[in-house]
């Protein structure tokens, strides 16, 4: 980056919360008509580090120029007015009004002091087609829309303030694997438009494509800037957590007992979504769910928790037949199940409540003698659920909120590891989470099956199915297309599997888990 004038820069930024550094005498250089990524573990500092930027937060002390200019500001409309808008990782989209209403929500057209609906439409087309998301009706109800469609439109809102720098908080997280093709192809075009982007991902595929400059945050300082590509994954890692970098995935038993399934499948079939299942799951098994996103691997894990009405087909729990009418009969001792749903903030978490009553929430049946809750019991069992897990928290009494994502994640895990399952069902569960605690979860999901628990894990990341996983059931169009089983299961075999490809060498096996 020698020799370009930068068009924003921060020097000595610090900023502390009570007791708490989240950054310390950082430094960035942004330039324009360039993607630059921001890497390092959730803590490290990344988010304050956009909050400042987007006029969320003021830093305590620091400079920070724009075309050459020292500013601050006050404000995320005074951030939005010098050209800075942030697309955070929580989307900022209210449910109730339609697309275009959120796409213009900070300045909607006027006419005669009305909106002009015409000129809003007008502009939600336009800035839905320049994200990559013209197939989404401008009048549609954002509640109505799956999670990776609301995430195409927080990205279309941002591109309607026109911003010369553009910030991306894990915005592919939620998305499906054809949203992020779209949305690559809309992030490369504004790089060619002179725009200057910044991305914070824990998808190190994602920097390596889209990347040109990238900067390595740890506790709170940047401990790195570097030309992509320059660095091999391994040295990216060891840079953010500070320490050289082992396996990241637990080794595997040898082989699993021929035990009669916890959980089984047959014939399973929903609506247009699931088409005829069968698969089994047994104890100290961990069976991965593969295949393109939305291939019917999310209903399939509500089905067997209970919240899907009108299943066709069998399940049944322990070799016998099961009705599992919703999510407490799936949850309750007879059958011992968990999910762990895709989102955390909407799905798992009451984000005001505090981090103990998240994590007790679940396991409150079983802590109550007589209505009244045993609160000794409780504490034993959170205080057993932090060291497990490692959650680091200020304190058990503070919003669940305001932990980092990482540890967010590690109390919906918890939350449920509270009623000592023994089928534990994963949606999508390291989404949006670093590099480090990923690792905790891999061998937290190892250490589970190895006590006798079943776990079927959908990852729309094949690195995990291939590291995690005993077996792999790869869906396509709502049927399991292909069982890959120990060395079978390839990036190759998984891709080819995914996209129903009959070519040489790839036996596409119906059925599962016999």
């Amino acid at each position: 980056m020698d020799g370009v004038v930068p068009l924003f820069r921060m020097e000595g930024i610090s900023k502390r919360y009570g007791g708490v550094r989240a950054l310390e005498k950082a430094d960035l250089t942004v330039t324009a008509g360039s993607i630059h990524a921001i890497l390092g573990e959730n803590g490290a500092g990344k988010s304050t580090l956009i909050k400042i930027m987007a006029g969320v937060v003021a830093p305590d002390e620091g400079r920070i120029t724009l075309d050459g200019s020292e500013v601050s500001f006050a404000s995320p409309a005074a951030a939005n007015q010098a050209g800075i808008v942030c697309i955070f990782q929580e989307l900022s989209l209210i449910p109730e009004l339609s697309v275009a209403d959120n796409i213009a929500i900070s300045d909607p057209p006027k006419r005669f002091g009305m909106i002009d609906r015409k000129a809003q439409r007008r502009i939600a087309e336009e800035a839905l087609a320049r994200a990559g998301a013209s197939d989404i009706h401008p009048r549609a109800l954002v509640k109505d829309l799956p999670l990776s469609r609301r995430q195409m439109v927080e990205i279309a809102k941002a591109l309607a303030r026109k911003p010369r720098i553009l910030i991306l908080d894990e915005a592919t997280s939620a998305l499906t694997a054809a949203d992020v093709a779209r949305v690559f192809e809309v992030l490369k075009r504004l790089r060619s438009e002179g725009l200057a982007l910044l991305y914070i991902s824990h998808r190190m595929n994602e920097i390596a494509e889209l990347a040109d400059h990238c900067t390595v945050f740890r506790n709170g300082r940047n401990v790195a800037s570097y030309p992509a590509g320059s660095k091999s994954d391994n040295e990216v890692v060891e840079l953010m957590i500070g320490r050289k970098y082992s396996h990241i995935f637990p080794p595997k038993p040898a082989g699993a007992q021929a035990t009669t399934p916890v959980l089984e499948a047959r014939n399973l079939s929903w609506a247009d979504r699931l088409d005829n299942i069968s698969l089994s799951v047994r104890a100290g098994e961990v069976v991965g769910l593969g295949g393109l996103d939305g291939q019917g691997q999310r209903e399939l894990l509500l089905a067997f928790f209970g919240v899907l009405r009108g299943l066709r087909g069998e399940v049944l729990i322990d070799g016998k037949p099961a009705s599992i009418s919703s999510p407490k009969a799936a949850s309750d001792d007879g059958i011992g199940m968990a999910l762990i749903p895709e989102d955390r903030k909407t799905e798992g978490l009451m984000l005001p409540m505090t981090v103990r009553e998240n994590l007790s929430f679940a396991a409150l049946d079983r802590l109550a003698k007589g209505g009244i809750i045993d609160r000794a019991a409780e504490q034993r069992l959170i205080d057993d659920m932090v060291a497990l897990l490692a959650i680091k928290t200020a304190g058990l009494d503070i919003p669940v909120g305001a932990l980092s994502g990482g540890n967010q994640q590690k109390v919906v895990i918890a939350k449920w590891l509270m009623r000592q399952p023994r089928i534990i069902l994963l949606n999508d569960p390291t989404r949006g989470i670093d590099v480090g605690t990923k690792q905790e979860i891999y061998q937290l999901m190892r250490k589970l099956a190895d006590a006798g628990a079943a776990i079927l894990f959908y990852s729309t990341d094949y690195d995990e199915l291939i590291g995690c996983c005993d077996r792999v059931l790869v869906l396509y169009d709502g049927s399991v297309k292909r069982e890959l089983v120990g060395a079978d299961i390839t990036e190759h075999a998984l891709i080819a599997s995914a996209l129903n490809i009959h070519g040489e060498g790839v036996d596409m096996k119906q059925g599962a888990g016999a």
